[in-house]
């Protein structure tokens, strides 16, 4: 045990599949999403890692029953996938970094995600408490990593890249040991780069090995038909004027012929692919299948030896699964040639075939399916499109809002913990003192979910079912 010999990026892929869609948050009834499918085709389709919180309401435990099936037991032995997760965030206003907290919610996550260890623990929302309750919770990961196992590595998580900076810079000068990872979200969107023109040239100087980018959408931000409402409202911390300005840019995409949500998943993943590579891993793109033809080898399933950025996409159903994962095949297919793309960000397209039809042509699909244009002509020609609609997006945003970020935490903020909370970690002091802390959170919320599961999930369908074409 102790700190891996190797690196996170040699053993991470560059697409993680993100959870908190499995919440409240973005859907009305998460119980009533296909999430044990959603996850049986990840798998089956080639993704090979998973990002989840306790935070993210029953997400952990949803995602946790989906691995613990008898399809995914047989098919994907644990070594195969990874699974990220987070301590600290207890409810929105509410966050405990403490170290017996900690142990806490790492022996839960374990037990809900039917594991006997964690890949990835960040600590969660860090700008959201004090640098030295952020450095006293890396510690104790730390320690559980070396004494017991059960990590493998550590890193944080949070909104505003200055301050995850700050924090990286910080543990590395106070604990001489660099963070394995540092995630932040909706920093490396249409809207906003702050990530790579801010934090990322800090991050890789402070030593950090991985630096995911996730939420593409900027949290459901860059739709047309704006930020998703769930059964807890309104989340969203856009200001009003910066929504007008999106709903006017999805106007203006309409009129080209294109959906803002297809531009934004595609220009962030594509060029997060390229840009974030100085932290990005060395994981192929996708996990060859088993049944697939032994001599056919392509950059999808070998990767490109070098590291591609890495990005976190999360999905609330089939149909958003399918083609998330069309224009990632798309799009790493357009790898395959780049080095032939010196100078495409000018936009110039003299280069191309006459014979091969433009991605213009066919605005609104992600992927070529047929005729006579090739997957790596028709990425080229479309990551060309993308940048271009980017550039006229930006320009309808306006200096106003490219690179606006909101406040996190509100000013209003104020970290309070329930009655609840605070006597279940009464109880656990307790039993820590008695010798007990490994059998404390067995009874707390033991196999069963927090919430009941209304849920499609176990509409009589086995809990071993192999994927099917039947939405469940």
């Amino acid at each position: 045990m102790g700190r891996p010999s190797v690196p996170l990026s040699a053993n991470l892929p560059p697409l993680v599949m993100g959870t908190a869609t499995f919440n409240s948050q973005y859907n009305p009834d998460p119980y009533a999403l296909p999430t044990t499918e959603l996850v049986h085709r990840a798998l089956a389709s080639g993704v090979r890692a998973f990002d989840t919180s306790p935070y993210y309401g029953p997400a952990e435990e949803l995602l946790g029953r989906a691995l613990a099936t008898d399809f995914v037991q047989s098919n994907f032995p644990r070594y195969t996938y990874r699974l990220l997760t987070k301590v600290g965030r207890v409810a929105s206003s509410s966050f405990d970094y403490s170290p017996e907290w900690v142990r806490y919610s790492v022996q839960r996550s374990l037990r809900r995600l039917h594991t006997d260890y964690l890949d990835v623990v960040y600590c969660h929302d860090v700008e959201f408490v004090s640098p030295q309750e952020v450095l006293e919770a890396v510690r104790e990961l730390r320690r559980i990593r070396d004494t017991e196992g059960t990590i493998h590595y550590v890193g944080i998580s949070g909104y505003p890249v200055d301050v995850l900076s700050d924090l990286a810079e910080l543990v590395l000068r106070e604990t001489g040991e660099p963070l394995d990872i540092v995630m932040s979200y909706a920093n490396f969107t249409l809207q906003n780069t702050r990530l790579l023109t801010e934090a990322l040239p800090r991050l890789v100087a402070a030593g950090v090995d991985v630096v995911p980018n996730a939420s593409p959408l900027g949290m459901g931000l860059l739709r047309r038909s704006g930020v998703p409402i769930g059964s807890m409202g309104d989340f969203h911390p856009a200001p009003n004027g910066l929504r007008s300005a999106i709903h006017r840019a999805a106007e203006w995409a309409d009129t080209q012929g294109e959906k803002i949500e297809v531009i934004a998943i595609r220009f962030a993943l594509e060029s997060w692919l390229r840009e974030g590579a100085k932290a990005g891993a060395l994981g192929p793109p996708l996990a060859r299948s088993a049944d697939a033809d032994p001599g056919f080898l392509s950059v999808v399933n070998l990767g490109t030896g070098e590291r591609l950025g890495v990005s976190v996409m999360g999905v609330s159903n089939l149909d958003e699964l399918h083609e998330t994962l069309r224009v990632w095949h798309s799009i790493i297919e357009g790898l395959e040639n780049k080095d032939d793309d010196e100078g495409t960000e000018t936009g110039n397209t003299q280069s191309r075939p006459a014979a091969v039809p433009s991605a213009l042509q066919a605005p609104t699909i992600l992927t070529p399916s047929e005729g006579i244009i090739t997957d790596r002509a028709w990425s080229d020609s479309r990551r060309h499109r993308i940048l271009s609609l980017a550039q006229e997006i930006q320009a309808i945003l306006g200096s106003e809002w490219v690179d606006f970020i909101w406040p996190s935490p509100g000013t209003d903020f104020v970290n309070t913990l329930s009655a609840e909370h605070l006597a279940l970690k009464r109880e656990l002091a307790g039993l820590t003192s008695a010798g007990q802390e490994k059998a404390s959170p067995a009874s707390r919320d033991g196999p069963t979910m927090i919430t009941p599961p209304l849920d499609a999930v176990d509409m009589k369908i086995p809990v071993d079912a192999a994927p099917s074409d039947v939405a469940l």
